[in-house]
């Protein structure tokens, strides 16, 4: 199943036993599906034990959720409408007494029937029911788990563990346990228990669709390793260039901060549209608005993105911050780097980011960015701040994992006795070189993006106006 063998480093171990564990409509079965349907892709006999639901129910589930299911025997074992017409046989003998001894029989005829290289148990939680005691039940499980062993088949049983009836006596006897549950936004799944292998802990997504299931594993950005040379990139403007000794590196992470507004994204813009001419692959993942509101704005100001678009050299995606968890947007962000060998990446912007993440952003945007740094790709973060005049250069603590800090902010200029609001850009670190210690007056114009020469202010801090005998000066 894809990303699940990512987690469980490789996949499942032949011939070994695997709990899923998981309350109703977590996704057990469908995980099941997928095990069963990828044993029939190998050229495996396989058979699915219902206790629950009837074959044609399940054959059905399976169709809407995009399995071929053709090829697997399915053993039903569920209740037919004749245990309510012969209710009279359970008033002399338990249900128990009844059903235990026809079940083992008709389990035993099919695996031998069949010779299935892989069974799936749906679920043990009706199988306990006819047991007696628990001391019965894990005798029955450890039988039939060594009988399917010895028949050679690798088992899946699935589990539904509540306070009431917890299933710790399944989690002991199996060799594998992956637990599934409901987080914040989305489902999620972890591996608490795998005999005989390596496996990536915590919680990592899990969604269904009608495709099945997917599961988005969690990023660690120490697995993920690329040669490259961080040399640095132009962004087509001289004088960013120069504030920057040069323009940003490959391979680092650059915030972009300043209130709304004043131009954050237009400038991360032009660098991506400029990195695009020179042949990188990129891609601009947008929170904040719809794609093609970008595409005409940056238009409007002569950024062609359009034209880098059509070239296949930049991809602008437009995300939904309430529908995609953050292991969901790091498998995107993975796909576009290792598939589509994206060059540079830019975000905009934090804040749409961080509503995805909920209340961890500083963990999780630390290990997108170290990921992308990792394998040599350009980072741009869009920061949006919520004070228009007072300087700050972030609002969400996330100032230690940039390597080059860019602001744009407001600034106030005194003319025949008014006050004009122009902008100023500036940089406040940069990891790998010097940079210019000035602020410059950045302007976007009809033509595209402006930077000017230094600017003579007298504190970009608190915000002290200039003066009209301070001429502001843009190129042409």
């Amino acid at each position: 199943m894809e990303g699940l063998d990512e987690v469980l480093e490789g996949g499942l171990v032949p011939g070994r036993t695997y709990l899923i564990s998981g309350l109703p409509g977590s996704g057990k079965t469908t995980i099941g599906w997928h095990y069963l349907v990828e044993g029939l892709k190998r050229g495996e006999r396989v058979v699915y034990i219902s206790f629950a639901e009837p074959e044609a129910e399940l054959r059905a589930n399976a169709e809407r959720s995009g399995f071929d299911a053709a090829g697997v025997d399915v053993l039903d074992l569920s209740p037919s409408a004749d245990v309510f017409a012969n209710a009279e046989a359970y008033d002399i003998f338990s249900p128990r007494e009844v059903e235990s001894e026809p079940t083992t029989a008709r389990i035993l005829e099919t695996v031998r029937r069949v010779k299935p290289r892989r069974v799936f148990v749906d679920s043990m939680t009706h199988l306990r029911h006819l047991t007696t005691d628990a001391y019965q039940f894990r005798r029955q499980v450890l039988a039939l788990l060594r009988f399917l062993a010895e028949n050679g088949a690798s088992v899946v049983v699935t589990s539904e563990s509540t306070r009431e009836a917890p299933d710790d006596d399944l989690r002991f006897i199996t060799d594998g346990v992956i637990e599934l549950g409901f987080g914040k936004r989305n489902r999620e799944i972890a591996v608490t228990k795998f005999r005989g292998s390596g496996f990536r802990g915590g919680m990592h997504a899990l969604s269904l669709d009608r495709h099945g299931a997917k599961v988005f594993p969690r990023l660690i950005p120490e697995t993920h390793r690329r040669a490259f040379e961080p040399h640095p990139l132009s962004s087509g403007i001289a004088e960013f260039d120069a504030l920057l000794h040069g323009g940003i590196e490959r391979g680092t992470v650059s915030l972009i901060s300043g209130p709304t507004g004043v131009g954050k994204t237009t400038l991360g813009i032009q660098l991506v549209v400029e990195a695009a001419r020179r042949g990188d692959s990129c891609v601009i993942y947008t929170f904040d608005e719809r794609a093609e509101t970008l595409i005409r704005r940056s238009e409007a100001v002569r950024i062609p993105v359009r034209a880098m678009i059509a070239a296949g050299k930049l991809r602008v995606v437009e995300l939904e911050a309430l529908r995609f968890g953050p292991d969901e947007f790091a498998n995107i962000v993975r796909r576009d780097v290792e598939e589509r060998d994206t060059r540079i990446v830019m975000i905009d912007s934090v804040s749409g980011y961080r509503i995805s993440v909920s209340d961890d952003l500083s963990e999780r945007i630390h290990a997108l960015g170290r990921y992308l740094q990792n394998v040599g790709v350009t980072v741009l973060l869009i920061d949006e701040l919520k004070d228009l005049l007072n300087f700050r250069v972030t609002d969400v603590g996330i100032r230690y994992l940039a390597d080059n800090v860019i602001f744009l902010r407001y600034i106030e200029r005194v003319s025949d006795g008014a006050v004009e609001i122009r902008r100023g850009i500036g940089v406040l670190k940069k990891r790998l070189s010097d940079f210019e210690k000035t602020v410059r007056e950045f302007a976007i114009t009809a033509s595209g993006v402006r930077i000017g020469p230094p600017l003579q202010l007298k504190s970009i801090f608190s915000n002290i106006p200039l003066t009209d005998d301070e001429p502001l000066v843009l190129p042409s």
